[in-house]
């Protein structure tokens, strides 16, 4: 996968947001509810709704760092996905378009109420499957220390870092969804994994 973390770094989750990535099933699952959508079965739509809601969910929250308004914007681009699906072109992937969405709506909330405020895709950190009881404790405590730390991170390095290491999307996906060429998308994670790394020195050096 790409941007995929080690066993360590995928454990980062809280009780609001997780590292579950994109819907299991791939683009042509996405294309033929949309195809039965556009003939009139809105169960499709149920199933877009199901499929996407927590990953859209996650994107919004690291933007966002509010469950109540992740939610908000959640519900909204399914809002904005049944009112604009005329738009959306097959020829690129459904999930490219929908994260799109779902980040410029929760960039543009921050605006509207004026807030604002690495990974290394190698890292060779311990996993946490054969782990005795106070590793795990430490795998937990790296999780919150990590997640405390993107918290505090700006909302573009927050966006970019969890599009590629939690959603495992690609620099070209990254790019498609952010709507910026590929090498500022390289660029932009190199400069947040360094800010973060730099926040985490202590557990690296552990």
């Amino acid at each position: 996968m790409p941007g995929q973390l080690s066993p360590r770094s995928r454990v980062i989750e809280s009780n609001e947001v997780s590292s579950r990535g994109r819907p299991e099933g791939g683009n042509d699952t996405d294309l033929a509810l949309l195809d039965r959508y556009r003939q009139g079965d809105r169960r499709a739509f149920t199933e877009l709704v199901v499929r996407y809601h927590r990953p859209l969910y996650n994107a919004a929250f690291w933007i966002l760092r509010s469950a109540e308004d992740a939610n908000d914007i959640t519900q909204i681009v399914f809002l904005r996905v049944a009112e604009r699906l005329d738009e959306f072109d097959p020829r690129y992937k459904f999930f490219s378009w929908i994260y799109r969405i779902a980040v410029n709506e929760s960039l543009n909330l921050l605006r509207r109420n004026d807030r604002e405020e690495a990974l290394d895709d190698e890292a060779d950190w311990p996993g946490p499957d054969d782990a005795n009881p106070e590793t795990r404790a430490s795998d937990a405590e790296f999780s919150r220390r990590i997640h405390g730390a993107m918290m505090r991170m700006p909302a573009n390095d927050r966006a970019v870092l969890a599009l590629r290491h939690f959603s495992e999307c690609s620099y070209q996906e990254i790019a498609q969804i952010l709507g910026l060429d590929e090498k500022t998308v390289k660029s932009r994670l190199f400069d947040a994994r360094h800010r973060l790394r730099d926040m985490l020195q202590d557990l690296r050096a552990n």
